[in-house]
């Protein structure tokens, strides 16, 4: 079972991380914690703090116009992703025709 640390240990040690002055395994050796501990508390610690780098989510404070490039930008890509979908389709029964007993 994990150690348990007190939530103001954990809010001290994060506040020392965010300030970026030392890397997070030297935060984390200094306050003995394990560095993916210590990033593990980081991402909790975003995530409730709004600082979230999930992309499911909108961003606080983008305007309609932002999600409209970003849903243009992102239709692109999967047409893209389609159109090599169906290259590679098209190449792997070429290939295998050739493979394949006649």
């Amino acid at each position: 079972m994990p150690k348990s640390f007190p939530k103001e240990f954990r809010r001290d040690v994060i506040a020392v991380a965010r300030q970026g002055e030392q890397s997070i395994a030297s935060v984390a050796k200094s306050f003995g914690i394990s560095e993916s501990c210590l990033q593990r508390w980081l991402k909790i610690a975003d995530r409730d703090d709004g600082f979230t780098t999930d992309t499911t989510q909108p961003r606080p404070g983008a305007t309609a116009t932002d999600l409209e490039a970003e849903n243009r930008e992102l239709r692109k890509r999967a047409k893209q992703l389609e159109q090599e979908n169906e290259i590679l389709r098209r190449a792997t029964a070429y290939f295998a025709r050739d493979v394949l007993p006649k």
